[in-house]
């Protein structure tokens, strides 16, 4: 009998050792040399400035036709220079397998197609969104899944104003509260605040800066990681993302932070990243994972060529994986980031990167 209770006293606490080392193992990745597939009909891919998922599953991308060099259209010049290659539409859907299975974009009737296209979100309710960082680019842009255009939110035009209610300032992305049929705009390249319309019929509604103070566009110093953190958001106001909880997660890219805030605006928590980074900065854009806890955040540093895998709960970085470099793995001005249903990662590179890469999960999450 007493090595009965011995045995099952032993497999109880292996059980719970076991439980323990689960609930504190951290997601393990392998990038997927070998998606997507190739292009159909001589496709190529010019700087990807924006990647996201559907509820289907599906990866959604949008690139920049326009970055890609007249060697590199190739094939467009007339006559033909070579026998390769052609610049693929800017919105490009693909499967899980890397099939290429959707493609629209670009200018139409009714609405201001942006000159340098950015960051796409799909929201619950199937529509897709896109935003634009030209220099004139001031608006945002509703679609169906189809490429049926649905609705113009602003305008495109000259200057910044980070307190106007008619046009946004150069755009870098989306998030959507369908719920409360509400669209929030990380504004942006040119304008430095957060800005929320009715997702339905484009009016305004509010807008609120860092810390939740109001913005200004009065020129601020470049940023020093030896003082004291700017009262100002920098350029680009990168991504916007809302967790589980209804917070509300901003990139303030060239500041080196996150920082949240309830959806009226009101400033709860900041977090710094890498600290000692100048340049780009290291905070792009983050994503939350699919779990029910959403016990992690992935989260990109461009300047550094890292994704980074932080505690939702504390905010600590927990681990990161990637370096500069052409390889795959490897990043060459990584930019955003997407996740699926599964817990795989999709990136996005711009400048000469010009790619997506996948990330597949190794483990079972929960």
């Amino acid at each position: 009998m007493k090595t009965i209770i011995v045995w099952l006293c032993a497999a109880i606490l292996a059980q719970a050792a076991s439980a323990a080392s689960a609930q504190n193992a951290l997601p393990q990745f392998q990038v997927d040399p070998f998606w997507p597939k190739r292009l159909p009909n001589n496709w190529i891919l010019g700087q990807v400035s924006g990647i996201a998922t559907d509820k289907y599953d599906r990866i959604w991308v949008v690139h920049r036709p326009g970055s890609l060099t007249p060697r590199e259209r190739a094939a467009e010049q007339n006559p033909p220079e070579a026998k390769c290659c052609v610049a693929a539409p800017p919105v490009l859907v693909f499967d899980q397998s890397g099939n290429l299975i959707r493609h629209w974009g670009g200018p139409g009737q009714g609405y201001e197609w942006p000159e340098s296209e950015h960051g796409i979100f799909i929201d619950d309710n199937d529509f897709v969104w896109l935003s634009g960082n030209g220099k004139k680019d001031g608006q945002l842009l509703k679609f169906t899944m189809e490429g049926k255009f649905v609705l113009q939110i602003g305008k495109q035009g000259q200057g910044n104003d980070s307190n106007s209610t008619e046009r946004l300032g150069s755009p870098a992305d989306v998030a959507v509260d369908v719920a409360a049929k509400e669209v929030f705009a990380a504004d942006g390249y040119a304008n430095r605040r957060v800005v929320v319309f009715d997702s339905e019929t484009g009016a305004y509604k509010r807008h609120w800066g860092a810390y939740g103070n109001k913005p200004s566009d009065e020129k601020t110093a470049a940023y020093d990681p030896g003082k004291p953190p700017s009262q100002q958001f920098g350029n680009p106001v990168h991504c916007i993302r809302i967790d589980k909880d209804g917070l509300v997660y901003v990139c303030d890219r060239t500041n080196d932070r996150v920082q949240i805030f309830r959806k009226d605006g009101s400033f709860v928590a900041e977090q710094v990243y890498e600290k000692a980074t100048r340049g780009t900065g290291s905070v792009y854009d983050l994503v939350f994972s699919p779990d029910r806890e959403q016990r992690f955040i992935y989260m990109i540093d461009g300047m550094n060529g890292e994704v980074r895998i932080v505690d939702h709960a504390s905010k600590a970085t927990l681990a990161a994986f990637g370096r500069p470099g052409r390889q795959a793995g490897e990043f060459t001005a990584l930019h955003n980031i997407a996740v699926d249903r599964q817990g795989n990662i999709f990136t996005a590179e711009v400048n000469t990167g010009e790619r997506i890469q996948k990330f597949r999960r190794l483990d079972m999450q929960e």
